[in-house]
């Protein structure tokens, strides 16, 4: 069965979804902290929170709120958005993340993640490929690199790395659907990988789509938040 992990993304302390990684499409949906609690009480057992704020200033902004989540829920909580320094890393955990998902840093400075990798290890360090035009997308998705998506993940998979979150940056926040061609092509070529689908994703349909195309985990977030996915019901479907 597909895992299924919501979404939290936090600009300015509060709950909010971009469209296509956009700052200037934000819909604000409220307290983060309230919104893990409600996650928790459906049954969902794992939550992924993007500090945006962090994402853009590059170092991590909203680790008190993380921290406020690990105090207040027992999700497993995996965690994104500005991570570049060792600090960041050693704060991240500090303030309750299980897993930690590097990004643009393993673009920019791929012996630092590496040394993260072997320091962590491969169960706390997911690998964040953002995806726009076949190029990975770095900084907030405010800059295309010129790494393309296969061989940026095989080296790192080469290196241990076992955990994926990849996202179609067009698809994000558009409730379009989710890129599940490009989703099977990954697995086609990595089929051992725990591959985490994220973007577009609109309905429960979606989702036992992705399960049929057999990726094995989606991150979801405004469907929920745009009453497209009753919460109860999908948690029913994944448990019946």
């Amino acid at each position: 069965m597909i895992e299924l992990i919501p979404a939290i993304d936090i600009i300015g302390g509060q709950c909010v979804r971009l469209t296509k990684g956009d700052y200037d499409q934000k819909t604000v949906y409220g307290s983060p902290v309230e919104m893990a609690r409600q996650f928790e009480s459906i049954g969902f057992r794992r939550l992924h929170v993007v500090d945006l704020d962090g994402a853009k200033s590059k170092h991590i902004v909203n680790g008190d709120i993380l921290r406020r989540i690990h105090a207040e829920t027992s999700l497993t909580v995996d965690f994104g958005g500005g991570i570049k320094t060792d600090e960041d890393v050693a704060k991240a955990f500090d303030c309750g993340a299980q897993m930690v998902t590097i990004g643009s840093i393993a673009v920019t400075d791929p012996e630092r993640c590496l040394r993260w990798l072997s320091q962590y290890g491969a169960d706390h360090i997911i690998l964040g490929a953002d995806v726009r035009n076949g190029k990975i997308s770095i900084n907030g998705w405010k800059e295309d690199s010129e790494e393309d998506l296969l061989p940026f993940l095989r080296k790192y998979i080469d290196a241990g790395i076992r955990n994926v979150l990849c996202t179609e940056i067009s698809k994000d926040g558009t409730l379009a659907g989710p890129a599940i061609a490009l989703y099977q092509r990954v697995m086609r070529e990595y089929p051992t990988l725990h591959l985490i689908a994220s973007g577009g994703v609109s309905s429960i349909d979606d989702i036992r789509a992705l399960e049929a195309a057999g990726i094995p985990a989606v991150v979801f977030g405004k469907a929920i938040y745009e009453g497209r996915i009753n919460m109860k019901e999908l948690w029913d479907w994944q448990n019946a």
